[in-house]
């Protein structure tokens, strides 16, 4: 039988003491295909510090035993990057009325147990608790489906997403850039948003 989960939510200085293995696990995850992100525990730390200053943000913390196997993201879209926050605006949509999903991630091991339903649950359950935000929504990283790095038995998200009640935003995107595992330099990539009323 397998061990038992438990989930955390965490808020403000709450997350500070969780920055060491929070940015462990990130680095670890988002190696993986589609991210193959080529990343620092330095950065990550600085990274999720700035969910600590962040008065609406949190992070949703899985452990099993004492082992922490999974993490999400979430704050008021407001509170992202302008590259991220501009085409939203510019499709119509308030943006102090969206609240964002930052990143999932979780060990291998661990998925297929309820652990990535627990973080939409907790994510949009904190929204709805704020109540100013109509939507709820994230981003997701698009990579061609003959990328060379594709593994074989990938399969995507989409229909995870789509059981929750998120779905596309046709023509809705953004760019974020990062360092993919090989390369000597950041590149940009093409980011689809995803969202769904609360």
């Amino acid at each position: 039988m397998s061990q038992p989960y438990r989930i955390e939510v965490l808020t403000g200085p709450a997350i500070l003491p969780h920055l060491a293995g929070l940015a462990r696990l990130r680095v670890e995850v988002f190696r993986d295909f589609p991210y193959l992100y080529d990343g620092s525990e330095d950065y990550e730390r600085k990274y999720i510090a700035t969910y600590a200053a962040a008065p609406d943000a949190l992070v949703v913390a899985a452990y099993v035993g004492d082992e922490l196997v999974g993490a999400a993201t979430a704050l008021p879209l407001a509170d992202e990057p302008e590259h991220v926050k501009a085409p939203v605006a510019a499709r119509g949509l308030d943006v102090a009325r969206v609240f964002y999903c930052g990143e999932s991630v979780l060990r291998q091991p661990y998925r297929g147990r309820g652990i990535g339903h627990a973080f939409f649950e907790a994510r949009e359950a904190h929204a709805r608790r704020l109540g100013r935000f109509e939507r709820i929504g994230f981003c997701a990283v698009l990579r061609p489906a003959d990328h060379p790095a594709r593994p074989a038995d990938y399969r995507p998200l989409n229909a995870f997403w789509r059981r929750h009640g998120y779905q596309p935003v046709p023509g809705l995107t953004c760019t974020m850039s990062w360092r993919d595992i090989g390369d000597i330099a950041e590149s940009a990539k093409p980011m689809q948003f995803w969202m769904k009323a609360l």
